[in-house]
């Protein structure tokens, strides 16, 4: 859209006998050219709105049905399935439900002992059948130059892996302002560029046996950042545009890309979330302590793998009419967010 910048530009192509008198002109006419075509936009986001809203019902009406129906489920029996983050929270649930359904387990985390203590809950359980008792890898997307030995030492346990579930991660609380750039970074690494890092690893295996699922657990805040969560927003909306990116990348092979973004989950995330200093923010925010059960969300999660959903948002209306606002009204997803920030201030 032009600017004044550029209708001065253009101005510039004209001849100079014209006078400063005539720029002054045209530059006033694009001006107005781009007023009116804000105000044209603005005008059909409200008009979208209500079209968009039954269609969102219908979507989701349709998704219900594919579940229920069972259509494209899959077995997922005997799968080789890799959990990053598998220590507590949405990860352990999720191995729970993957062992539960035959798959062959590998465990990731920074905690070892968790991991154990997982694995041992895990065996536990599987009181009939084959057991396939789960393996445990030490794993911190932090440290970015040990990912791609770390990767080839899970590949060689099975020979392959075929579900990666990219599912660790940290959180933040601050300013973009008060929070420093070492905080900014650590949470790019760990969110963002150590799951990069280990999803290319993977995903070579899968790309040459020409079949796989490659799993993103992203957030809401993937799709609409929140004021004192930069950092963390940032790295969720890295991760959507790094799994549409390879999803497309794939399409030709039989490897499925699933990105999920659930609300509030009642976890440790923002307990264990960074300050602006880097210190444990240290408390459970009212907003998680009220989110859904990581049970639940796993739940939708494993569904979603076994269904072959290419992307699935788990949580209430509000969040849904927040992220259609930020496509179609943007300003006034801007006042909102102003009027959170405030309210939080």
């Amino acid at each position: 859209m032009f600017n004044i910048f550029w209708g001065e530009v253009i101005c510039g192509w004209f001849p100079k006998s014209m006078g400063p008198e005539f720029n002054g002109i045209i530059t006033t006419q694009f001006q107005a050219l781009e007023d009116y075509l804000r105000q044209i936009r603005t005008i059909l986001s409200y008009l979208l709105l209500p079209v968009s809203i039954p269609l969102l019902f219908l979507q989701e009406t349709l998704a219900h049905v594919k579940e229920v129906t069972g259509i494209n489920r899959r077995s997922l029996e005997g799968k080789v399935v890799l959990i990053t983050g598998a220590s507590s929270g949405i990860g352990e649930s999720l191995a729970k439900l993957f062992y539960g359904a035959g798959c062959r387990l590998i465990l990731a985390s920074r905690r070892k002992d968790e991991l154990e203590r997982v694995k041992n809950g895990l065996v536990r359980s599987r009181t009939s059948g084959v057991v396939h008792v789960p393996a445990v890898l030490e794993l911190d997307l932090g440290s970015l130059d040990s990912i791609p030995a770390k990767c080839r030492s899970a590949v060689e346990i099975y020979g392959h892996v075929d579900i990666l579930v990219n599912n660790a991660g940290i959180s933040n609380r601050g300013t973009v302002l008060d929070t420093t750039m070492e905080v900014h970074q650590k949470i790019m690494n760990i969110n963002y560029f150590g799951t990069l890092s280990i999803t290319r690893e993977i995903a070579r295996g899968m790309v040459e046996k020409n079949s796989g699922n490659i799993v993103f657990v992203s957030s809401i805040q993937g799709k609409i950042a929140l004021p004192f969560r930069s950092a963390y927003s940032a790295s969720k909306h890295a991760m959507q545009a790094l799994a549409d990116s390879i999803r497309a990348e794939l399409s030709s092979s039989d490897v499925n890309v699933t990105i999920v973004h659930p609300g509030y989950v009642k976890t440790n995330l923002s307990i264990n979330a960074l300050t602006g200093s880097g210190e444990r923010h240290n408390q459970m925010d009212a907003s998680t302590e009220n989110g859904y059960t990581p049970e639940y969300v796993a739940e939708q999660i494993y569904k979603a793998v076994r269904n072959g959903s290419k992307e699935v948002l788990i949580c209430s209306l509000l969040p849904r009419i927040a992220i259609m606002l930020r496509l179609l009204c943007p300003r006034v997803y801007f006042f909102l967010m102003a009027w959170r920030a405030k309210k939080v201030q």
